[in-house]
């Protein structure tokens, strides 16, 4: 026995190519929705934070000096 998420994708991958193409856009985008979604819920509680000076920030430069830090070390 399936589950209907298996059925589904079975559906899907014997659609043309084209309809295919079509509908992993439309999934795609779907899921952007959600991340675009989550993260703007994700910025306004780091700026109430940030206002609330109960924030650790770290500044662009340390950050990149880090990554650079980083990279250099094979990490």
């Amino acid at each position: 026995m399936t589950s209907p998420g298996e059925d589904l994708e079975a559906a899907a991958l014997a659609l043309p190519q084209e309809e295919r193409a079509r509908l992993a856009r439309r999934l795609i985008a779907s899921l952007d929705h959600e991340v675009e979604e989550a993260w703007i819920v994700e910025v306004g509680r780091r700026l109430s934070a940030h206002k609330r000076d109960d924030l650790d920030a770290v500044s662009a430069e340390d950050v990149i000096a880090e990554g650079r830090r980083q990279v250099g070390e094979g990490a």
